[in-house]
């Protein structure tokens, strides 16, 4: 049988560092790339890493990086043969991936019925449950009655989490832990599911009090060979959204990685998975594991997997979406090391996190042996409001965790943006943080220590910050963007924008 060619073209409908980390890789491949571009984005540094780029529409979400007619006509008129969606965006809509192939592109991922099914938590769960990986406790189907939310919560006893059926990244979630707070949470979060996801199911978990969230990385070919690239330690979170990652995690011996990892396996073997894809699971305090939901997708953190393992995942989903067979088997994986991840957002950590936005004065990236930045800014760059405030991602590799932890302290150090703020100061507290070197933490860190430390020295925050993060959460929501109010004190005028021109047309 004849091998598989791999693609001459392909295009990448996302933005900024996840855009540049797939270009590079399809460079390193000898393919050509295809960038997109919205009117926010003509002065994106991730134009500058692609063969050809095209103006997509306007700076809005909806008119741009989520308009699936107007990507399949830039890939048509670019004469693309794939479409990669890196993360975010369309990466996780069955509909995108439908809209390829009915189009004859490839779609870089899982097939529109994995992402569907996966999409769906109540619907995912089941699966998982018929295939033998132990699920949390609850609610087998999404529900709209509080009656039947009531009966539920009664029989798996409280504290329990409401979650959206369709949805998440922390939106239509609630912790409830009496019955008398069931019907206001229940309320709110059924209408966050709708505004966020157009479905206003909610389902019901048991809650793990204190969980560590670990999850696994899998890689699976169009030919039923399936492996795991081990875990990942997410736990440090704000609002349910990652800070850190790191693998391997400090929670997970040899034993437990063999079991979590086989876990996963069947998991992408239930979900009729293939290429790259996560399978996240919530651990409790005595070690037991349950699935949470998979992620059909290149995940933000995937660097400290391939730190650790010496594998490039994004160049694996390009081969295997070409169809060519996995180059491993799981006894060739092995793990050296450890590696760390911290995400740098334009936001105020002192500030409750809140966005940070304006224009990028000064900015110096750390270097040096085993320090991987990704990113999509420069000196001069102005943040824009319109999406993720994710601006970087600095990635260090140790020959242990303490040395992984000692690059990264350092590199943190030497990493300087002027102009805006970020989380640069709470990843450096996080690394000299008792807690964390002896990798005492759960989910609950930010909230147990870092906001209780950090409140002695918070600034009142201004009232344009509260405006400015409505105006986000607006265009996540998919609704109508609001106009930014003019700052007083340090925050930029958001509400002009620049009349640019970028370099390629």
């Amino acid at each position: 049988m004849a091998k598989a060619k791999l693609f001459k073209k392909i295009l990448v409908a996302n933005r900024g560092e996840i855009a540049i980390r797939i270009f590079r890789a399809l460079s390193e491949m000898n393919i050509r790339s295809v960038a997109v571009y919205s009117e926010a984005d003509r002065l994106s540094a991730h134009l500058k890493y692609a063969d050809e780029a095209y103006l997509i529409g306007g700076a809005a979400p909806t008119e741009s990086y989520l308009n699936i007619e107007r990507i399949i006509a830039i890939a048509r008129q670019s004469g693309c043969e794939a479409i990669h969606p890196g993360y975010g965006f369309l990466a996780e809509s069955h509909e995108f991936a439908q809209a390829c192939e009915d189009a004859g592109f490839v779609f870089i991922g899982p097939s529109p019925e994995s992402i569907r099914v996966m999409g769906f938590k109540t619907e995912a769960k089941r699966i998982m449950k018929a295939s033998g990986v132990l699920v949390i406790p609850g609610s087998d189907k999404g529900m709209t009655d509080l009656d039947e939310a009531e009966k539920i919560a009664a029989s798996i006893g409280y504290p329990i989490m409401l979650k959206a059926s369709a949805g998440g990244g922390g939106k239509g979630m609630r912790i409830v832990r009496s019955p008398e707070e069931l019907h206001q949470a229940f309320r709110t979060a059924r209408s966050e599911a709708e505004s966020y996801f157009g479905n206003p199911e909610l389902f019901i978990e048991k809650l793990i009090e204190r969980p560590r969230h670990i999850e696994v990385q899998i890689l699976a070919d169009n030919h039923g060979n399936v492996i795991h690239l081990g875990e990942r330690e997410c736990s440090i979170q704000r609002r349910y959204q990652k800070l850190i990652e790191e693998s391997p995690s400090p929670a997970i011996d040899a034993s437990t990685r063999k079991r979590i990892g086989e876990a996963a396996v069947r998991a992408a073997r239930a979900a009729r998975y293939r290429n790259a894809g996560t399978v996240e699971f919530i651990m409790d305090q005595n070690g037991n594991f349950y699935f949470l939901e998979m992620n059909t997708r290149l995940q933000v953190e995937h660097p400290v997997t391939e730190f650790v393992t010496g594998i490039d995942i994004v160049k694996n989903q390009i081969t295997i979406a070409a169809d060519h067979d996995l180059q491993y088997s799981q006894e060739d994986i092995t793990w050296r090391g450890s590696a760390i991840e911290c995400r740098i957002y334009a936001e105020d950590p002192m500030n409750d996190f809140l966005p940070s936005l304006g224009k990028i004065r000064r900015l110096n990236n750390p270097e040096g042996p085993w320090v991987r930045v990704e990113n999509y800014v420069y000196s001069g760059y102005e943040v824009p409001v319109y999406y993720d405030p994710l601006i970087a991602k600095v990635i260090t590799w140790g020959i242990d965790r303490k040395a992984a932890i000692a690059r990264m302290s350092r590199a943190l150090s030497e990493y300087i943006i002027e102009g805006i703020e970020t989380t640069i100061p709470f990843h450096m507290w996080v690394m000299r943080d008792p807690h964390f070197i002896a990798g005492d933490f759960d989910t609950s860190y930010i909230d147990s220590h870092y906001v209780g430390d950090a409140r002695r020295e918070r600034r009142k925050i201004p009232a344009e910050v509260a405006i400015i993060a409505a105006a986000i959460s607006a265009v996540e929501s998919e609704v109508p963007r609001l106009q930014a109010r003019k700052s007083r004190s340090r925050w930029r005028d958001t509400s002009r924008r620049e009349s640019t021109t970028g370099w390629i047309g």
